[in-house]
């Protein structure tokens, strides 16, 4: 029996060299992995529309943290403590400003101080449009038959850009794809400053998104033409940016601001709307209750559609800006042309 177990470890023995390589390069491969993903700065953002944009331009380098995440909104979301350590170790902040998440405000104070926060209400070249007044959008008096919202987009991106303080524009802006194009602009810089070692993947992926919105934009318009003289009722005032981008015609809203629930008193006024000014369609928004569109509803001829201004329903990613814009352009197409 010894005799036999000789040869057999003999044959092992020469073996285990060449066996033993691989096994030990394997942690090797792994710290080097480790490596690679501990150079990309850890980059935080707040919303989903602005997590795609800064995702896309962070491709092949890492991935950006989401703060509201699933179908929370940043009208009513309340800080967790796994975001507030997310804000302490961040490198980068990406964020719309005070007027949209109001909740990061004290909280990116505290504990974003050794972070670059990049507020994009301040992008260079944003269109910035002042807050409505009420929920009904009344027509000009001079005759035109489209509200003060839906005048033609093109030209008017020249002159519209008025500077506004937080508190008097509305902070939707990522709803026009060419806001869309200077926000990444200025997300761009700010992870090249931050990081310039990866600054040619940005500057590479900027140009490709760039690319991407001018495309987004023409299909868009190609969508919601057919049907940009139908008025329809919101849920809330969000889509000013959609609007003026695409001249279509938003009639009024539900309610001014999300967090507050209409009364008896203003939802019998938007169903007077409704069938005063023919509104072939009322929108709902997936996180807000539902059944206020159908009071709205009841009675007329109005159908009801849901758009989603925030991406609640959309997977976070690189993908979710076209998705979420696809999305309203198909909601408005698909319920208008069939009211």
């Amino acid at each position: 029996m010894k005799r036999a177990l000789g040869p057999a470890l003999k044959i092992l023995a020469l073996r285990m060299p060449a066996l033993a390589i691989p096994v030990l390069a394997i942690p090797t491969l792994l710290f080097s992995g480790t490596m690679r993903a501990a150079d990309a700065p850890v980059v935080v953002t707040s919303i989903k529309p602005i997590h795609s944009l800064v995702s896309a331009i962070m491709q092949g380098v890492g991935e950006p943290e989401l703060i509201v995440d699933g179908a929370a909104s940043p009208h009513t979301y309340n800080l967790k403590p796994s975001n507030a350590r997310a804000l302490q170790d961040a490198k980068v902040i990406f964020w719309v400003g005070p007027g949209l998440e109001a909740f990061l405000e004290k909280p990116l104070q505290a504990l974003g101080r050794d972070a670059s926060i990049a507020a994009l209400d301040d992008a260079p070249g944003l269109v910035k449009l002042p807050f409505r007044e009420g929920g009904a959008f009344e027509p000009h008096d001079d005759g035109d038959e489209h509200d003060s919202a839906s005048a033609a987009p093109e030209h008017e991106h020249d002159h519209a850009e008025a500077d506004h303080d937080h508190d008097t524009f509305d902070t939707h802006l990522w709803l026009d794809p060419m806001n869309a194009k200077a926000m990444a602009a200025m997300i761009t810089t700010t992870l090249v400053a931050a990081d310039p070692a990866n600054a040619l993947t940005y500057q590479g992926n900027a140009k490709a998104l760039d690319d991407k919105l001018d495309a987004l934009d023409t299909e868009i318009k190609g969508m919601v033409t057919p049907v940009k003289d139908k008025p329809f009722i919101v849920f809330h005032d969000a889509y000013q940016y959609f609007e003026h981008r695409y001249g279509i015609r938003v009639a009024g809203s539900i309610t001014v601001s999300p967090e507050t629930i209409p009364g008896a008193e203003r939802v019998s006024e938007i169903h007077r709307k409704v069938g005063e000014l023919g509104a072939t369609c009322v929108f709902a928004e997936p996180q807000f209750e539902p059944r206020l569109v159908n009071v709205v509803i009841e009675g007329t001829r109005a159908k009801s559609g849901v758009l989603d201004p925030e991406a609640a329903t959309l997977k976070a990613g690189p993908d979710l800006y076209f998705n979420l814009m696809r999305g309203i352009a198909n909601s408005m197409k698909d319920c208008l042309s069939s009211a």
